[in-house]
């Protein structure tokens, strides 16, 4: 009998997580009809996702009031979920050295003009300061594909070098893919969440733009969700780069991706990421291969948020601010802000050493303001990672719609500690009227009494209370 060739058995691995024929015939589906669309939508608001096909036919819509139903519709499911809290987070680049090559990015291995900078223990536990002392509570360490980027023992010093040198309180971590043995050394160092993007899903592409370096290796970087969280990742995060090809495709199996995870390990990613290419210092890429409109952006954000009700779904500061403002609306729980994309520049002046071009430059105070007067509740919550709410049994609490019975208490007490410590009294004012407000969003009477008596005490000089 023949033997199987490893290859081929490759390939059909690959294929369970996603499936590029596949995704690739649904790129023609017809968008729904008025009743259709209707059926499609009255589903998801009930919190069952969406089918591929389903999620094909929405993001081939065109018509300007059949979208809007569907914003509409990706807003009421995040409320329904997540309430009307907002998260927010900034990243801290810990390194740019890249031993990659990708054409869109300024890290990339023969950018000759990029400044590069590797930041020690101490550096990164300064940054980390610099960060909490705006207000900030969790960080997500970012590290170019460079030796010390892929380097576990590096990046578990850094991991701990957070919790040694400053008082945040979880580490998230946008690094390498690693081996399982890996990644178990970085969960044993308190990382929460594992995040990595695939960039693209479409194979030819992926090769094309990604010629050498570690990452040239597609399968490699397809399975990591998989090695992260059999490493005892519960919590991952991914996303695809919109704009190297289409966006359709990156959507389709990004959600493909996810549905792999949840049949696998009984969770989908705990966080889903919408970055936009943006223009990058010394790029070999200087034209964005697919560019998408922001009609086109909406529809991202909002297929996402039907099809993968439960996820987390991030916006950086690529994106325009007052575009920002308006994709609140439309399904975003999860926002960045007051983000340096360079080693070292919260703590000093940034220098050029960035990976890309930032859009939205407003300070963490002003994104606040914004989600209060949008009537969003800013949120600074650490809590579901350190009480074990995380994987299942975060996905499985999130889908019945029961996750915000934790995270509305969790964003008034982070929000109402930010306040008192870091606000200034026209934020305090206008915190403290939402806050106020949303305490009455507290239908479970025993519940607001106990969320009102830890807001007590955190105005008694009590800190880190959570549910």
């Amino acid at each position: 009998m023949a033997m199987a060739d490893p290859g081929q058995k490759q390939e059909r691995e690959l294929t369970d997580i996603v499936d590029p024929k596949l995704v690739a015939d649904l790129l023609d589906t017809p968008p729904p009809g008025p009743v259709g669309l209707k059926s499609i939508l009255r589903k998801a608001r009930e919190l069952k996702g969406l089918t591929l096909e389903e999620a094909a036919a929405l993001l081939n819509l065109k018509e300007e009031s059949e979208l809007k139903d569907v914003y509409a519709a990706a807003g009421e499911v995040k409320q329904k979920v997540y309430g009307r809290r907002i998260v927010l987070f900034a990243p801290l680049y810990i390194s740019n050295r890249c031993s990659n090559n990708c054409l869109y990015c300024g890290f990339r291995r023969d950018n000759r003009d990029l400044k590069r900078k590797v930041l020690t223990p101490e550096e990164i536990g300064r940054e980390a300061r610099a960060l909490a002392g705006k207000g900030f509570q969790r960080v997500l360490l970012v590290a170019g594909e460079g030796r010390e980027g892929t380097d576990v023992d590096y990046l578990v010093e850094a991991v701990q070098a957070v919790y040694r040198y400053s008082p945040l309180r979880i580490v998230h971590l946008n690094v390498a893919p690693q081996t399982v043995e890996g990644f178990k050394r970085l969960k044993e160092a308190g990382a929460g969440v594992y995040q990595c993007f695939q960039e693209t899903y479409h194979p030819d592409t992926y090769k094309l733009l990604h010629p050498s370096g570690p990452k040239a290796d597609y399968g490699w970087r397809l399975t990591v969700m998989h090695r992260a969280m059999e490493g005892g990742f519960d919590d991952v995060g991914m996303g695809a780069l919109l704009g190297l090809y289409d966006y359709r495709f990156e959507v389709l199996a990004s959600i493909s991706h996810a549905w792999a995870l949840e049949r696998d390990y009984g969770a989908g990613p705990h966080t889903m990421s919408v970055p936009r290419m943006r223009p990058a210092k010394g790029a070999a890429l200087t034209q964005v291969p697919h560019p998408l409109s922001d009609t086109d952006f909406r529809k991202v954000v909002a297929v996402y948020r039907l099809a993968l009700p439960y996820v987390g779904l991030v916006l950086t500061t690529r994106e325009r601010p007052e575009f920002r403002d308006e994709l609140i609306h439309i399904g975003i729980s999860q926002m960045s802000a007051g983000s340096c994309v360079s080693p070292g520049g919260y703590a000093e002046p940034e220098d050029p050493a960035a990976q890309f071009e930032v859009s939205d430059h407003r300070p963490l105070e002003r994104i606040l303001e914004i989600i209060l007067s949008q009537g969003y509740l800013p949120s600074f919550c650490t809590a579901c990672y350190r009480v074990g709410r995380t994987g299942g049994r975060f996905t499985g609490l999130a889908r019945q719609g029961d996750i915000k019975r934790f995270c509305l208490p969790n964003a008034l007490l982070s929000f109402k500690e930010y306040l008192l410590d870091k606000g200034t009294p026209d934020l305090r004012k206008a915190g403290e009227k939402v806050i106020k407000e949303a305490l009455e969003e507290i239908e479970d009477i025993t519940l607001r009494q106990a969320t009102e008596a830890k807001l007590s005490r955190i105005e008694q000089g009590y800190r880190d209370i959570y549910c």
